[in-house]
This record gives C-alpha cells, sequence and structure tokens, in this order.
C-alpha cells in the first residue's frame, strides 16, 4: 500500500539561481547526492515498517475511523424483522393457549358434581348414577366417553352410551338399552332375553310381559336353533312382537311363531327376515273374514305369502 505521508523537497546549499542556471544551461541532471540537488524522499510510519496495519486510506478524504476490529452494521431488512414479530407472537399465543387449556383441563372449577341419566327403561337412572360415582370429583376435561362406557359395561341392560359434559359441573349420560325379545323359560322363571341372547331380567310372571315364549321343549335348546329365532325375533316390529305368543323351531330353516289369537306363522330360515316382517305386519292388518278365518299365515316366500 502507498505511503500517505506526501513527499518533500531537500535543497542542497546550492539552491540558488546559480546552480539552477548551471543546471539549465547544460541541460544535464546534477548527480545524485551531489551538493545542489533537489531529493524526493518519502518515510513509512513506525507501524507501517513494523508490518502493523496500514492507516486507513479513507482517511484521507476525511471519514472517520471506526478503529480495529469495528464492522459497518446495516439496518435490518423490513420483511425479516416483520416475520421475527410474528414468530414470537404466534409462540406467546401458543404459551397462552397451552395454559388456558392445562388450566381448564385440571380446574377444579369444572369438577363433576351432577350426572343427568337418559333412555333408561328397564334400568333405573340411580343404577346408571351409582355406576358412574367413580367419576365424581373429576374435572370434565378428563372424562372420556369410553371411560364411562367402561363403567356402565356391568350393566348389561346397556348396549350403548352416550356422553356430553355441560359445564361447569353436569355429565350428560344417553343410555341406549338392549332390547327384549323373547322370554325363555329356566325352571319356574322367564329370562327375557335379547335378539344376542343376552339374558336382561328375569320374571316369574309371563303373562306380565308381551313377549314370545322360547318352546325348546323338553331340553335345552340348541345354540344355532336359539340364534335363528332370536333373530327372526329381533326383526319383527314391536306391536307384531306382542302378539306372539310362543316361538320355536324344529331346525334353523323351519322357525314357527303362534300369535295369542292361536294363528301359525310359518316363517321358514332368518334369511330375508326385513323383508318377511313387512309381509307379516301387512297381512295381519287385512281384517278377518269370520266365514274363512286365517289359520296359517305362511312368509316362508316373502314375495308369495299364503295364508289358509
Amino acid at each position: 500500500m502507498p505511503s500517505a505521508r506526501r513527499p518533500t523537497y531537500r535543497g542542497g546549499s546550492g539552491a540558488g539561481g546559480t546552480g539552477a542556471g548551471t543546471n539549465a544551461g547544460t541541460g544535464s541532471r546534477p548527480p545524485s547526492g551531489g551538493p545542489g540537488t533537489d531529493v524526493i524522499s518519502a518515510s513509512k510510519t513506525a507501524a507501517e515498517t513494523a508490518g502493523g496495519p496500514a492507516r486507513n486510506p479513507q482517511n484521507l478524504q476525511g471519514t472517520p475511523d471506526n478503529g480495529p476490529g469495528k464492522v459497518l452494521s446495516f439496518p435490518e431488512p423490513k420483511g425479516k424483522r416483520r416475520r421475527r414479530i410474528l414468530l414470537s407472537t404466534i409462540g406467546i399465543v401458543a404459551v397462552l393457549m397451552a395454559g388456558i387449556v392445562a388450566a381448564a383441563v385440571y380446574s377444579p372449577v369444572l369438577a363433576l358434581r351432577t350426572v343427568t341419566v337418559e333412555g333408561t327403561k328397564m334400568l333405573h337412572p340411580d343404577q346408571v348414577q351409582a355406576a358412574l360415582a367413580p367419576l365424581q370429583g373429576k374435572p370434565l376435561p378428563q372424562i372420556s366417553e369410553e371411560e364411562v362406557t367402561a363403567l356402565l359395561k356391568p350393566l348389561v341392560q346397556v348396549k350403548g352410551v352416550t356422553a356430553k359434559a355441560l359445564p361447569p359441573a353436569t355429565l350428560q349420560v344417553h343410555v341406549t338399552e338392549r332390547i327384549p325379545v323373547a322370554l325363555v323359560k329356566q325352571g319356574k322363571t322367564f329370562q327375557l332375553v335379547d335378539v344376542d341372547g343376552v339374558q336382561l331380567s328375569t320374571t316369574a310372571d309371563a303373562a306380565s310381559v308381551s313377549l314370545p315364549v322360547i318352546d325348546g321343549g323338553s331340553g335345552t335348546l340348541p345354540k344355532d336353533l336359539f340364534q335363528a329365532i332370536t333373530a327372526v325375533l329381533g326383526a319383527l316390529p314391536a306391536d307384531v312382537l306382542a302378539r306372539l305368543s310362543n316361538a320355536s323351531a324344529a331346525s334353523a330353516d323351519a322357525v314357527e311363531l303362534k300369535l295369542v289369537d292361536g294363528q301359525t306363522i310359518v316363517w321358514g330360515n332368518a334369511g330375508e327376515k326385513e323383508l318377511k316382517a313387512r309381509v307379516l305386519s301387512a297381512l295381519l292388518k287385512v281384517p278377518a273374514d269370520p266365514k274363512n278365518p286365517v289359520k296359517v299365515y305362511d312368509v316362508s316366500v316373502p314375495r308369495h305369502p299364503v295364508t289358509r
């Protein structure tokens, strides 16, 4: 880097007019180092000589020196600054929301104190509330429908459950009960069963329940016959089911029903049970003819039913 020092001129003792004239006259360059010689000289600072950093050339123009190790700083771009502010805001909001959720989940203000029960017929609401007693005092956000279902599982009458939280302290439970379709005689008592064969309750008086009695004959009804009968009974509408006195099956393809009025219904197998149920319901609504009373309704072939 060139030195920042300005060159200096050093004149000899004969720098007067005579020396100048002589040189001009002869047209020759005076010898170096001789008397009367003007010499141009330049020197470095001690720092430059020692290998130190050179002085900033900009100082020649009057620019201030930032000093060693200093870097010029530039303003942050507006787009980058906006992104940084946006990310910071999102982070703060997320932390606040997490705090609110945590407070709601664990707050004693939302602790369960009341359970309301809907949809029960065979069960009493007190039975459902007693089964859900372990949930008392637990915050509503922590109570799941799966937990409610698990607690009600010992109640065989319950087929399905829906639960809804009603802040600040109420849990609304809607129970879907199993529907009894028949009575199964067991000694001197009768068991109410649903279409899946689940035993729902017992009674000693079959006449008090408007359901058919499944006739197993002298022995225990085989499982396949029992399932065939209950599948048929489960397909019947409530008004038809209430008119049945008993149901039996010689085989899975030969299900028969008896009405309380004494008529027989030949059902056949459990196939097309929904269609057979609609056809039978329509036949039973036809006004009776006293001159030609119907004794048998045959819906084993539902598209060609027969009465005789």
